[in-house]
């Protein structure tokens, strides 16, 4: 008998066969699918081209606008006022409008992930669901029209790479970091139409918005999915946000995978991506004293309370550099409403940041926070490829929220242990 990953087990209970082989392209029943401003972009002409009235299911169906929100130009207005229309003629049962968050974030926050299930999205880093013990992957445009149509999709069964994070971070360094590190090690395409498996020690010492971190930014090493076993922290944290019944899939012991890495992260030093790759990771004293114009606190990598509160707790009684722009767009409105409550909020609007909606902002680069020609910024976000982020001749740096927090308070890149 077969031994296998949980991409493999999720997939075999989605599946009328009972067995997998990886590269094998299987027909599988879809749980939840979720689409953003490119439902009124590219998937309504896909669907108006097939003739499709209704979606196969209007309560497993998850609308969000979070790209171009608030809308800045008649463009994007015209966009939202299409996936608007969609929602009420096709009798969508969720949809969360401008303001709401960014959709990785808001999934999560009520309830649309679940363990064991099959989540899509019209969205790279739908893999951000995998951990919750998901099987999260970003589709196109013509693959999101079929899902709406029939609640099934072709999926190709990946190798799995299992990756074992072992050791306690050391003060001032995040789950951001240990991800960046990763990825100097993968690279863009280490881990290209994979799962990856994380496990470890290492993960009970971290929080669940570092294992969406983890997740999130498994996409930038090519991979498919990415999926941390559920632990007793995840089951409690799905269960007060949904009535509906959900079974942990977790691997067989002798799980058949295609590589296996092992990290230990007890001596790990903040790490920093420099331009113009996610994997161009270095330790900070590397790039330390690089002079930056702006700092991003946000995103769907790392715009969640948790993250808020580390640079909260950083800069509290200091000021922004001279001549730095700090922005911050919290992940979702209800991450912004916590901290404004936890008096997160104006601590960093004292301090000099610029507080913003909870939407993607500058990370997508499509309204907010663009940089000229030649500015250096240094960003919580997943990429900082050229042009990500305004002019493509500006240089964006990775960092995590406690780098990105002292640095925005010494106007250049500053290693987070000698600061706050």
């Amino acid at each position: 008998m077969p031994n296998y990953t949980m991409a493999e087990k999720i997939l075999i209970n989605h599946i009328e066969a009972k067995d997998v082989e990886p590269g094998e392209i299987v027909d599988a029943s879809i749980d939840i699918a979720m689409s953003h401003e490119m439902m009124g972009t590219r998937v309504l002409p896909h669907l108006e081209e097939i003739g499709t009235s209704k979606v196969w299911d209007p309560d497993r169906v998850v609308m969000i606008l979070d790209h171009w929100t608030p809308a800045p130009t008649v463009e994007a207005a015209t966009i939202h006022q299409r996936v608007r229309k969609f929602v009420h003629d096709y009798k969508i049962q969720h949809f969360y409008d401008v303001g709401r968050g960014i959709c990785h974030q808001v999934l999560v926050e009520e309830g649309h992930v679940r363990p064991g299930e099959i989540l899509v999205g019209t969205d790279s880093h739908t893999t951000t669901a995998g951990a919750f013990g998901t099987l999260a992957t970003g589709i196109g445009a013509t693959d999101m029209a079929i899902v709406l149509t029939t609640g099934r999709l072709w999926l190709r069964v990946p190798d799995t790479i299992r990756i074992e994070i072992k050791g306690k971070l050391p003060p001032k360094v995040m789950g951001k970091d240990i991800i960046l590190h990763i990825l100097s090690h993968l690279g863009v395409d280490g881990a290209t139409f994979q799962a990856i498996e994380y496990h470890g020690d290492a993960l009970a010492h971290l929080s669940l918005d570092a294992w969406m971190t983890l997740t999130n930014m498994a996409v930038e090493a090519g991979a498919m999915t990415a999926i941390i076993p559920p632990d007793q922290r995840v089951k409690d944290y799905i269960q007060n946000r949904t009535s509906q019944p959900f079974t942990p899939v977790y691997p067989d012991k002798d799980a058949r995978y295609l590589q296996k890495y092992e990290f230990d992260v007890t001596n790990l030093a903040p790490q920093v991506a420099k331009p113009s790759l996610p994997s161009n990771a270095v330790p900070v004293n590397e790039v330390e004293g690089t002079t930056i114009d702006q700092a991003f606190l946000g995103s769907c990598t790392n715009g969640r309370l948790e993250d808020l509160r580390v640079v909260a707790n950083l800069i509290a009684g200091k000021q922004v550099a001279d001549g730095v722009r700090f922005i911050v767009n919290p992940a979702s409105h209800a991450i912004y409403h916590l901290a404004l409550m936890e008096g997160i909020i104006g601590s960093l609007v004292k301090a000099g940041a610029i507080i913003g909606p909870a939407t993607c902002g500058p990370c997508f680069g499509g309204h907010c926070g663009l940089l000229a020609s030649n500015e250096v910024c240094i960003s919580t976000t997943n990429r900082n490829f050229p042009g990500r982020m305004g002019s493509p001749d500006a240089k964006i740096y990775l960092a995590s929220p406690a780098t990105v927090a002292v640095s925005a308070l010494a106007g250049k890149i500053t290693d987070p242990r000698k600061g706050g």
